[in-house]
């Protein structure tokens, strides 16, 4: 029980941040709690629902909504959405792991060379 209330804490938290808490919790849930990768990822959804929520309505009170291409983004995501969890039902657990793994390294890979380009600037202007 103590790893589920972890999951879902540090999974809040980077939720909160906007970062996207499933890169927390479907691993989490996978590697420590031995649940399936379709069954995390349907868990990470529900999961999903209230946390965003939540964070939204704190972000919007702060101000830290763009509202320029907010429309294409939803409309856009709504068949995105739809195309993604028909794939990711019919396809076999396996392949589904391996991409999402696929995504997390290259997400980090974009985030170590986006702050290594930022650190980089930042020393030449010293």
């Amino acid at each position: 029980m103590i790893w589920y209330i972890l999951a879902g804490l540090a999974a809040g938290v980077v939720s909160g941040m906007g970062i996207g808490g499933g890169a927390i919790l479907i691993p989490a849930l996978t590697i420590f709690l031995g649940i399936g990768q379709q069954q995390a990822q349907h868990i990470n959804l529900l999961y999903f629902l209230p946390t965003a929520a939540l964070a939204l309505r704190i972000h919007k009170k702060e101000g830290n909504i763009e509202k320029k291409g907010l429309l294409p983004l939803i409309l856009w995501g709504l068949p995105g959405s739809i195309c993604g969890a028909l794939i990711a039902v019919k396809i076999d657990a396996n392949y589904l792991r391996k991409g999402f793994a696929i995504f997390l390294l290259a997400m980090a890979a974009y985030e170590i060379t986006k702050g290594y380009k930022a650190w980089k600037s930042q020393r030449s202007k010293s």
